[in-house]
Order: C-alpha cells, then sequence, then structure tokens
C-alpha cells in the first residue's frame, strides 16, 4: 500500500510538470473559443441549461465540461488558465484511474505506473488535458466507469456500490460529449473484455448490472430530454444537422487510422512494437492481460474506422488502452534489455537516439529558427536542460540502463512544458495584430449599437466579451441611425448595399492573427474590417 501512494504521487508530480505550467499561454483556438463562449453565457446570461453560443442555441454539446468550466471561471476568473484547468484535473483524474484500473488487471504496480507515465505524457493526451475541448472529460469519465464495471465483473465486494457508481460516471461521459466514448471505449472494452476473460458468472451480477444500465441512461439522457421539451425546434434542427455530419462531413478512407500508433507523440516506436503479438507474446510478464489490452487497442481503431467522419483528435480514446499496451513492452525492456541480442536493441537505440538528438540539436536550431530578442531566458533555460537530458540519454543508452533512459524521456517532456512552451510566443509575429476587446472599450465609451456581418468566428465573439448581434443581408435596412458594424474585406461590397443614406464616419481594421500574414495558420476570417455609419443628413446626396 505504500508503494501504491508512493507511484501515485509520482504521477501526480509529472502531471503538475506536465499540465499546469503556462497553462494560459496559448491563444484561444475555435474550439475552445466555442466551449469558453457558452461557459460565459451560462454566467452571464443564466443559461445553464439551454446553453447558448453567441445568444444562439448550442445544443451541439452536453453541458457537463461547461457547467464545469463556468464554476472554474466564476471561482478565479474568466482567464485561460481558469477555463483550462477543469480539462487539466480531469487529466489527472484519468491518469489515477488509469493506473488503479491496471492494477486490477493483475500486473505489477510498477509496470502499472509505467503505463501511466506513458500515458501522461502521449501527445494527444498533453494537447487535449492542456486544452478547453471536451474529449478529454468524456473518456476520463468512461474510463472510471469501465474500472467500476470491472469491479462487478470480477465480483468484488460492494457490488452493488460499484455498479451505481460505475453508471454514475457512465453518464457523466454521455453528458460531456454522448455517445462518443460509449461507442469509442466501452464497447471496445466489453469486446476485449468478452474475447479474453469470457462473461462468467451473469446471474450473480444481473441486478447490479442493470442498476448500472439505468443509472448511466439517466444520468446521461436527461439534460437531453429536457431541451427536446423546452426548445423542441432548435433541438430537433441541430441534432438533424449533427446526425448528418457522421456521413457527409470530413470523411475519410477506412484505413485513414492505420497510423494511429502516431499520436502518442515519442512513444509511437514503443507503441508499435507492442502492437506486434507474434514477437512480444511470449516476453511479457501477464499474456492474458496483454492480449486483453491489445485487443482493446484494436478494436477501438476497427469501430472509430467504421464511422465515415474522421479527425486525428478522435483517436484520443485509443491511446488510453495503447499506453497499457505499450507498457508491457517497455515493462520487458526494464527487465531484460541489458541482455537482449542487437537485433532487439536497435529500435530502442533508435527510438530514444532521437529524442536525444533532438535535445542536444536544440541551442543551435532554436537560434537560427526563433527571434529571441525578449526571450533569452528561457531560450538558455530550455537549451541547458535539453541539451543535458539528450546527453544523459546517450550516455545511459550507452551504459544499458534503460530505466534511467525512460525516466530521462519522461523528464524530456516535462522540460519542453516547462521551459520550452514561453519560447512559442518567439513564433507570434503579427504587426498589425489588434485585439477585439479594444473595440469593445470603444464601443461602450460612445454608447455605439454593434452588428456583426457574415459567418461570425467564434474566437472573435470570445475576445470581443460580449455577444455581437449577427446580420444577414436581409436586416441590413433594418439598422438603425448610428451604429457600428464588422465586416470581413469580402464583404464591405455590402456598403454599396445600403444606400446613399448611410455617412461613414470612420473605418478601422482589427486582426486577432497572432502569426505573421505570411504564414500558414494565418486566417482571414480573424480579420474585420470597423465601420462606424450614420445616417445622412436631408438633402445630402451620394
Amino acid at each position: 500500500m505504500l508503494l501504491d501512494k508512493k507511484y501515485l504521487w509520482i504521477i501526480i508530480g509529472v502531471w503538475a510538470l506536465i499540465f499546469l505550467p503556462h497553462l494560459d499561454l496559448l491563444y484561444i483556438n475555435i474550439m475552445e473559443a466555442r466551449n469558453f463562449i457558452t461557459a460565459r453565457e451560462m454566467v452571464n446570461e443564466n443559461n445553464w441549461l439551454l446553453t447558448t453560443l453567441n445568444l444562439e442555441p448550442r445544443y451541439e454539446k452536453p453541458p457537463l465540461p461547461t457547467w464545469l468550466t463556468a464554476i472554474s471561471g466564476m471561482i478565479l476568473g474568466f482567464s485561460n488558465f481558469a477555463l483550462r484547468l477543469p480539462a487539466a484535473l480531469v487529466t489527472l483524474l484519468l491518469l489515477i484511474y488509469f493506473y488503479k484500473f491496471s492494477l486490477v488487471l493483475k500486473i505489477s504496480e510498477k509496470q502499472s505506473f509505467l503505463g501511466s507515465l506513458i500515458l501522461a505524457t502521449s501527445f494527444y493526451i498533453i494537447f487535449m488535458g492542456r486544452n478547453g475541448q471536451w474529449d478529454i472529460f468524456t473518456h476520463a469519465f468512461m474510463l472510471l466507469s469501465i474500472y467500476y464495471l470491472w469491479q462487478l465483473f470480477s465480483l468484488q465486494k460492494n457490488l452493488w456500490k460499484s455498479a451505481f457508481l460505475g453508471g454514475i460516471f457512465f453518464g457523466c461521459s454521455i453528458l460531456s460529449k454522448g455517445p462518443v466514448s460509449p461507442y469509442a471505449l466501452l464497447l471496445p472494452f466489453l469486446l476485449a473484455y468478452g474475447s479474453v476473460y469470457k462473461f462468467r458468472d451473469m446471474k450473480q451480477i444481473w441486478k447490479p448490472l442493470l442498476l448500472y444500465l439505468v443509472t448511466g441512461i439517466v444520468a446521461g439522457t436527461w439534460w437531453f430530454l429536457y431541451v427536446r421539451i423546452a426548445d423542441p425546434e432548435a433541438f430537433i434542427e441541430i441534432t438533424t444537422r449533427e446526425a448528418s455530419r457522421w456521413t457527409s462531413y470530413n470523411v475519410r478512407p477506412f484505413y485513414y487510422y492505420w497510423s494511429f500508433f502516431i499520436q502518442s507523440g515519442i512513444w509511437c516506436i514503443p507503441a508499435f512494437v507492442a502492437l506486434l503479438y507474434p514477437y512480444l507474446k511470449n516476453r511479457v510478464s501477464d499474456k492474458k492481460a496483454y492480449q486483453f489490452s491489445l485487443f482493446w487497442t484494436l478494436s477501438a481503431v476497427i469501430l472509430l474506422s467504421l464511422i465515415p467522419e474522421k479527425k486525428s483528435r478522435y483517436l484520443l480514446p485509443v491511446l488510453i488502452p495503447m499506453a497499457l499496451n505499450t507498457s508491457f513492452y517497455v515493462a520487458y525492456l526494464f527487465r531484460r534489455f541489458k541482455d537482449l541480442p542487437l537485433k532487439e536493441q536497435w529500435i530502442v537505440y533508435f527510438n530514444h537516439g532521437i529524442i536525444a538528438v533532438l535535445g542536444i540539436s536544440f541551442p543551435v536550431a532554436a537560434f537560427f529558427v526563433l527571434e529571441l530578442e525578449d526571450h533569452w531566458i528561457w531560450y538558455i533555460l530550455t537549451s541547458v536542460t535539453l541539451f543535458g537530458i539528450g546527453g544523459a540519454t546517450l550516455y545511459y543508452l550507452k551504459k544499458q540502463f534503460y530505466p534511467i533512459v525512460f525516466y530521462l524521456t519522461i523528464a524530456f517532456m516535462s522540460s519542453i512544458i516547462i521551459f520550452g512552451f514561453p519560447l512559442s510566443e518567439a513564433l507570434l509575429d503579427n504587426p498589425r495584430f489588434r485585439t477585439y476587446a479594444e473595440l469593445r472599450e470603444k464601443i461602450q465609451e460612445k454608447k455605439l449599437p454593434l452588428y456583426l456581418y457574415g459567418d461570425p468566428a467564434p474566437e472573435l465573439i470570445w475576445d470581443y466579451g460580449s455577444p455581437i448581434p449577427v446580420l444577414s443581408e436581409y436586416e441590413l435596412d433594418q439598422l438603425g441611425n448610428h451604429f457600428g458594424i464588422l465586416l470581413e474585406e469580402k464583404d464591405t461590397v455590402i456598403l454599396k448595399e445600403l444606400g446613399p443614406q448611410y455617412l461613414i464616419k470612420s473605418s478601422e481594421r482589427y486582426d486577432l492573427n497572432q502569426v505573421s500574414p505570411g504564414s500558414s495558420g494565418y486566417k482571414d476570417r480573424l480579420v474585420r474590417w470597423f465601420y462606424v455609419l450614420e445616417v445622412r443628413s436631408e438633402g445630402v446626396t451620394k
């Protein structure tokens, strides 16, 4: 038990190093903007159940993560850090229960610990855990549900308690992103469990299992039923549109996810090796548990591949069983690396050698690539740390001390977050950057009505700080005597459509892009022209 606590404290420490530093640094992306606007309007407009985006119904996403984010904003203020903190905290929950779930598989505490570190440092786990998107919530809650479901299947004590808690977290998963995780994480788990461990003694657990299902369905669907009754027209329109996107939007071929192991980032090569069942099956400590993790991983990939709509971030649930699967290979290296023939060692040298070379070469590469005028301290700290880790990795690879090499890899990822993240600001070089928050101050000072024409960019609405009425072309003749309007450059032609009755009093350009116009990440939709229009005096012609 003491060992459990030691490993758990280390997991919490690694989480704190990776998921908390500079959480407020990166600018808000489009998905975050949508979520954060809804959270802000929950608080400011009291739209806690009938959720909105720029005061328009937004029922595409269930509200649980938004509630948590709104509460965090109420307590800590609506800063980037406060709004991203709930995602980071639920990632900690994911890591702790991943460790606990690994233990119930009867694999060693050490391997369970290693798997948790692999999961914590996987690319998409880091990305989603430091980002205000809701995928991490639904899959974290589902893993908790699976943990209690395993207790149920294993006939552990407190079956009714496990059934109730499992059902509650099942409902929380649905209330975070609908049926996504039940399909992408729970169903593959059930397929893997049934294939490897078999469903036995169902007569003894059918009543608790029924409680699990009823609790989960009730906890997960009550909000959908409420919105369906309270705002049926908008609900039906939105759900119909969302359902059609699964088959008509962002469609990719079946094999699109076949490179899924790449999403684990620095662990992509070990993750690939761990998938090679003929090679690893007789080298693992628990063959049955290894078969289970492999089947769970591959089932998740296959089920996701059946859905026409595909995005890289949809692979997030695959990383959970894949981290468990990879831990079998890493644990094998911990035990046997020194004794392996060179034909098995070379892949380890290659994988960690690349990481070492990246660390050693960083000082020179960053010096020539980044504009370091105001970032010398972070550059020096990052360079010294990564160079040192890279050199130490090569040294311990040569000595064949694989455990130290593994922990140096964890340190490598932590150092990038702690010291390297502030250097991202050296890539932000748009000389015409201008925030819409500045425009809001001007609008409030002049007490001027403001309208937005065309498709509203969520980042713009978020940055402005409050809802902006959106106009269609049919509403242009219904404006007042004196107002402001935001237009994309391509839409400035509508000024002619307003006719001779309006006089342009002023015009200004606002650009929320933080990268230069020549950059591939530059988005025209974040640029708007702001015009102040006033009705012309009588007798004034065009």
